[in-house]
C-alpha cells in the first residue's frame, strides 16, 4: 500500500549496526528510505551499510556517541547537509548492565542513563528541530517491555525504559502541532548478538523469563520491523505518544 511507502524519506537509526537496530534499518530501506546507520564504532557501521548495499538498498554510515550532546548535534547537522532532510529518527541505541540492584555503582548509573535516557532525549530534540522546518516527521523510540513491568538484575535499565515511554508521551503531546509524531516500540525478550551469549551462560534467567511468555518463544529482531515501518509511515499520522508493546504476551495480566 502506498501509505507505507517511504521512498524519498531519510531515516537515522542509532545503534543500527546490529540486532533490532539493523533489522529496523533494513526494513525502512526495503520500504524505500535512505538509511543512516549511526553507532559509536565507524567500522561496524560501515559493515552494516555494506550488507544493505549488497541488497541494492540506500544506506550510509555516520558515527555518533549519543551519550554526548555535541556528537548528536553534529550527527543531525551532517545528515541534513549530506542528505538534504531528515524525516525519520529511530532512537534504538541503548546500554544494558545486569546486576542485583544493591551492586550498581554511580558509574553504572551514569553509563546507562546517559545513553538510554539523555541520549534518546537529545536525539529527539535535534531531530525535531529539523522536522519542524518541514512540518512533518516521525520519531520512533525503542523502549522495552520493562517500561511496563519489573525484572530482576535490570533495575536501572528498566527505570530508563520507563522514562523513554513517558518521554514519548510528553514529546508526542508537544510536537504533534508541528506535524511530528513521536511513538515508541516496547520489545519483549529478544535474541540478539549482544544477549545471546548471556542467555547461554545464564539458562535459569532465560527460562524464568520465558515461563511468562505465552507465545512460547523469544522474539527475533525482525519481529519489530512491521511496527517500525508503520510508525515511520503516513499510516501512523494519527498515533501520538504511544508505546507499542510487542512481547509475545508477557504483559498480559
Amino acid at each position: 500500500m502506498s501509505m507505507f511507502d517511504l521512498s524519498g524519506k531519510v531515516a537515522i537509526v542509532t545503534g543500527g549496526n546490529r540486532g533490532i537496530g539493523f533489522a529496523i534499518a533494513r526494513g525502512l530501506a526495503l520500504s524505500g528510505a535512505q538509511v543512516v546507520i549511526s553507532n559509536r564504532h565507524e567500522a561496524e557501521g560501515n559493515k552494516a551499510v555494506d550488507a544493505l548495499k549488497k541488497e541494492g538498498l540506500k544506506a550510509i554510515a555516520i558515527p555518533v556517541d549519543i551519550s554526548k550532546v555535541s556528537s548528536i548535534a553534529a550527527l543531525i547537522a551532517k545528515v541534513v547537509k549530506d542528505c538534504g532532510r531528515l524525516d525519520i529518527m529511530v532512537n534504538n541505541a541503548a546500554v544494558m548492565i545486569r546486576k542485583p540492584a544493591e551492586e550498581f555503582t554511580e558509574e553504572d548509573w551514569n553509563t546507562i542513563v546517559d545513553t538510554n535516557l539523555k541520549g534518546t532525549y537529545f536525539c529527539s530534540k535535534f531531530a525535531a528541530l529539523e522536522m519542524m522546518k518541514q512540518k512533518k516527521g516521525k520519531i520512533i523510540n525503542i523502549s522495552s517491555v520493562l517500561s511496563q513491568m519489573g525484572q530482576t538484575k535490570r533495575s536501572i535499565y528498566a527505570i530508563t525504559k520507563a522514562g523513554v515511554s513517558h518521554m514519548t508521551r510528553v514529546l508526542g503531546m508537544e510536537w504533534i502541532k508541528y506535524g511530528i509524531n513521536v511513538n515508541a516500540i516496547g520489545p519483549g525478550v529478544t535474541i540478539t548478538e549482544i544477549n545471546r551469549e548471556f542467555f547461554k551462560n545464564n539458562p535459569d534467567d532465560f527460562n524464568k523469563i520465558m515461563s511468562g511468555v505465552p507465545a512460547g518463544r523469544p522474539a527475533s529482531p525482525e519481529d519489530y520491523v512491521g511496527a517500525a515501518v508503520f510508525l515511520a509511515s503516513d499510516a501512523s499520522d494519527y498515533m501520538v505518544g504511544q508505546t507499542l508493546i510487542i512481547d509475545g504476551g508477557m504483559t498480559i495480566p
